[in-house]
């Protein structure tokens, strides 16, 4: 089998994440774009805001086209459990792309349309990185990733085995989830 093949073979399901994930993240920074500008631009909202509204709006759409289209196969953990760690990660995201914003706007004094979308871009291209990261790593769990316990969103323990001589604190605790067990399901970036 030629190298090409053997690559293609072990990666592809990652190839086909990232390619529906870039689907996805096109989408929203589209929306992203349009109603951000219409409100920096167009009704002369700040800068930060219009672009907090607007990734606000944007991220709505990234969780449920990621949740039920790039990541269907993998588990679900529970909706509020992945809505909150969702938002949350965006939340990182957003103050990514914020930084780049204020940092063009408020430190560098550059305004107008022009400055303010090639900040965004470029923040949003940093933010991007980070969240396919953190969403393969917290949100979108793989199959074979230890159960969750949905009211606290942590791993659930494994059942202690039933076998006579052994006590309870001779079982090995649950590890991290990239334990030998699960690492062929978590791709490293």
């Amino acid at each position: 089998m030629s190298l090409v093949a053997k690559l293609h073979r072990r990666f592809a399901h990652l190839v086909r994440e990232l390619a529906k994930f870039g689907s996805v993240g096109a989408i929203a920074f589209v929306i992203t774009v349009v109603i951000g500008n219409g409100l920096h631009t167009g009704l002369g909202v700040g800068p930060l805001t219009s672009n907090g509204v607007a990734t606000i709006i944007a991220t709505t759409f990234a969780y449920l086209a990621n949740r039920y289209w790039t990541f269907r196969h993998r588990d679900r953990t529970g909706l509020g459990r992945e809505y909150v760690l969702f938002f949350a990660l965006n939340g990182v995201g957003l103050v990514i792309t914020e930084l780049f914003i204020g940092f063009s706007h408020y430190v560098l004094g550059l305004d107008g349309a022009v400055f303010y979308n090639i900040a965004l871009v470029i923040g949003t291209g940093v933010a991007t990185l980070f969240r396919f990261w953190s969403y393969k790593k917290w949100v979108f769990l793989p199959s074979s990733a230890p159960s969750v316990d949905p009211a606290s969103g942590l791993p659930e323990a494994p059942a202690a085995p039933d076998v006579p001589g052994v006590h309870r604190a001779d079982v090995q605790r649950l590890g991290h989830p990239l334990d030998a067990r699960a690492a062929e399901d978590y791709a490293e970036i």
